[in-house]
């Protein structure tokens, strides 16, 4: 009988932890340096124009406060494409914290989404 090597069977669960978890937006805290896919409702959408880098900040379930923040960069709003102004939203990316707030920075369109 032959031995299948440890590294074969390894790969079923690689693929699987591949895969991120979705979480909603209030857990977001909870998941600092991890990637996963958040969703929640977008409550405020605001470009700070005169700041560095010019970034876009939606806030999940709250305009201010909020659980976790979508930071868009000017370099990368043409690939990430037109995030809604309110309604429901799915965001997939690590987790980091700034000041305190969860956030996800957005480099693509595909790293978003509006659920069914």
């Amino acid at each position: 009988m032959r031995a299948i090597p440890v590294a074969v069977l390894a790969v079923p669960l690689f693929l699987a932890s591949a895969h991120a978890q979705t979480i909603s937006a209030t857990e977001a805290s909870q998941h600092v340096g991890e990637r996963v896919t958040v969703c929640g409702r977008v409550a405020g959408k605001y470009t700070a124009s005169t700041s560095p880098g010019t970034p876009t900040f939606v806030n999940l379930e709250k305009p201010r406060s909020s659980p976790l923040t979508l930071l868009i960069w000017r370099d990368d709003r043409s690939r990430v494409g037109r995030v809604p102004e309110s309604g429901p939203v799915c965001a997939t990316g690590l987790i980091t914290a700034y000041r305190g707030t969860p956030e996800i920075v957005l480099h693509d369109a595909r790293s978003w989404y509006v659920p069914k």
